[in-house]
This record gives C-alpha cells, sequence and structure tokens, in this order.
C-alpha cells in the first residue's frame, strides 16, 4: 500500500478528464487507466449478458449491471465489466448512483498487456477480496478461458480454469449453466 500522503481518493478519481476515452480506476490509492475496451471485449460482454439477461428473466435472485461504478471506500472504486448483486442486497449497496460496497460477483474481461494482468490478476483480485467479494471471474480473451475464485478465509481461492467445453456454474446463480464455448462465440 502506497503512503497516505501520495495516495489518491474518490473525490481525485471523480475530477479526472472524461473526454480521452480510458477508464480509470481507483486501487489502493494508485489510479490505473485502461483503454476503452475493443470490439472482441465489447461482443464478450454482449455474449454474457445474453446468457445472463435469460437467466434473470426466468429467476428473481439479483440483477447484473454492465460497467458500473464500484466504491468500497476513499481509496478503492473499480469499475467491472459485470457485476451481480443479490436481489436482498441491492437496496443496501444499489439504491443510488453508483455501487457502494462488494457486488456478490465481479466479472473482468482482460486486455492484452502487462499492466493489465497486474491489475486484474493482482491488485483487483485483492482488493475485491478485502472488501468480501464473493466470486470474481476474469474472462481471458487471447486464449478464451475463464478463471473462477471463489472468498475463502478473506482470499479469492482457484475454483478452476475453465476453457472448450467446460461448464460454468455459480452457487449464486442457482441453475445457471453454460460452457465456456458460449462466451466466446463470434
Amino acid at each position: 500500500m502506497r503512503s497516505a500522503q501520495k495516495m489518491k481518493t474518490t473525490n481525485d478519481l471523480l475530477v479526472m478528464p472524461t473526454d480521452d476515452l480510458k477508464v480509470y480506476e481507483l486501487l489502493e490509492g494508485e489510479i490505473f487507466a485502461s483503454e476503452y475496451p475493443s470490439l472482441q471485449h465489447q461482443s464478450t460482454i454482449v455474449n454474457l449478458i445474453g446468457i445472463f439477461d435469460k437467466y434473470v428473466l426466468e429467476h428473481s435472485f439479483g440483477k447484473f449491471w454492465f460497467s458500473p461504478v464500484v466504491i468500497f471506500d476513499d481509496y478503492n472504486s473499480a469499475i467491472p465489466d459485470l457485476v451481480f448483486i443479490a436481489k436482498d442486497r441491492i437496496p443496501q449497496i444499489a439504491s443510488g448512483i453508483h455501487i457502494v460496497g462488494a457486488p456478490d460477483l465481479a466479472i473482468e474481461i482482460m486486455s492484452p498487456g502487462t499492466e493489465n494482468v497486474r491489475r486484474d490478476h493482482i491488485v483487483k483480485r485483492q482488493t475485491y477480496a478485502k472488501y468480501g467479494v464473493k466470486e470474481y471471474w476474469i474472462v481471458e480473451l487471447l486464449v478464451e478461458v475463464i478463471e473462477i475464485t471463489r472468498l475463502q478465509k478473506n482470499i479469492l481461492a482457484s475454483v478452476g480454469t475453465f476453457r472448450n467445453e467446460d461448464e460454468i456454474s455459480s452457487p449464486l446463480l442457482p441453475d445457471l449453466s453454460f460452457t465456456v464455448k458460449d462466451v466466446f462465440r463470434k
């Protein structure tokens, strides 16, 4: 963690420029900037939304949001690609402009580059665990795999890395099952 004098806050993040087509996140007081999502990135999100939309229509366990601002505290604010919040928690953390607190599930579509790998695999994983995100999925576009981690004793521990015809399911989303191939369909 960086010294308190050099750490940025969510207020600093709110005054960042918004016309440069970058996405800004704040993790442990450090600002991370990433490029706007590629077409492949967006296509993968659309595929996931299609899977989850059908599920949400059939069940009423909660709600998904696409690229919401998630504020954990003054030094931690992320913009996951997708989040899920259980129905009973929505009034507590998702009744305003932003999500304020840990979503139950956060999904990140990995963009290429070592800084993105560090941010998503290390920094976000630690931050999400620290604040109680129950499940975190990292979707790797280049190799078409999904890594699923679940909160166990304050650590997001790997459940596995899934590919091709492997089935994806989650205890957070009863009766939902799909294959990795469904996420990466063209």
